[in-house]
């Protein structure tokens, strides 16, 4: 079953204008495009832990997670 919200824009989510800028700089423009990555690269587009975390805690909102992960 697949989410409705992973063809969703990035900006679904409302994160910092600073992680999203950072996300569309690295072509992630849907959530699809950021579910699909994992913690470590993440930190190599030069996201902080922090700027992590508020995604993690956004998707799983979502009830989806980083690193094609459903949660149940």
């Amino acid at each position: 079953m697949r989410s409705k919200y992973l063809d969703e824009d990035i900006s679904y989510l409302k994160l910092n204008n600073n992680i999203i800028d950072i996300l569309k700089e690295h072509n992630i423009l849907k959530v699809h495009d950021l579910w699909i990555l994992n913690r470590k690269a993440l930190k190599s587009f030069g996201l902080s832990d922090s700027d992590i975390k508020q995604i993690i805690i956004k998707l799983e909102l979502l009830g989806i997670d980083l690193n094609k992960k459903r949660i149940k």
